[in-house]
């Protein structure tokens, strides 16, 4: 049998003499502390559920489901919903300049016919909408780290360029990272 450590006392740390309720507290805690962040999560601290925004027109019915809040480095979904009332010819997305710049586009599904830029907006054409008919496009992306602040992101359904119908929104996006106690974010070295 191995001798007891030098600095360990038998009596006392194996046999919890001394401190009968310490141990039971400790494990309290830690189970508490576990269980407080995925309970933080599911509140909706963390992230935020996407926002429906709508608008319609005699032509068109918009709606834009989005996050209307993020931090920086989170991944993202808008998803956009136009429902054509009348023929569109050439129904065009007019996005904001909120929604590409300070966030990295990663995917747009379905792909565009063409991508143009409008006066610091980005165009997507989508071709021809039936009326009665719905085209659902779908965009992934990620929020820039450095990024903080409010944003207009405003999204318009043109017809070729004549302006259909428009949602005005505005994200607002949150520092990532600790702050330290004076409410200054630290800077960070590369």
């Amino acid at each position: 049998m191995a001798e007891t450590p030098q600095y360990l006392m038998l009596v006392r740390h194996r046999d919890l003499r001394g401190r009968s309720r310490q141990p039971w507290n400790h494990e309290a805690m830690q189970v508490g502390v576990v269980l407080v962040v995925p309970l933080l999560g599911l509140a909706g601290v963390f992230g935020r559920e996407p926002v429906v925004s709508a608008a319609s027109s005699p032509d068109a019915t918009l709606k834009v489901t989005a996050a209307d809040a993020l931090r920086g480095g989170l991944l993202g979904q808008a998803k956009f919903e136009v429902t054509a009332r009348s023929n569109l010819k050439h129904a065009t997305l007019v996005l904001d300049r909120g929604w590409w710049d300070g966030l990295q586009l990663n995917t747009i599904a379905p792909g565009p016919l063409g991508e143009t830029e409008r006066a610091g907006r980005l165009a997507l054409d989508f071709g021809h909408v039936p009326a009665g008919s719905k085209l659902l496009v779908r965009i992934q992306f990620q929020v820039n780290p450095t990024l903080v602040g409010s944003r207009p992101q405003g999204v318009e359904v043109d017809d070729g360029r004549r302006p259909i119908v428009r949602v005005n929104r505005t994200l607002t996006v949150f520092p990532q990272g600790r702050w330290t106690s004076s409410g200054a974010q630290p800077s960070s070295s590369s």
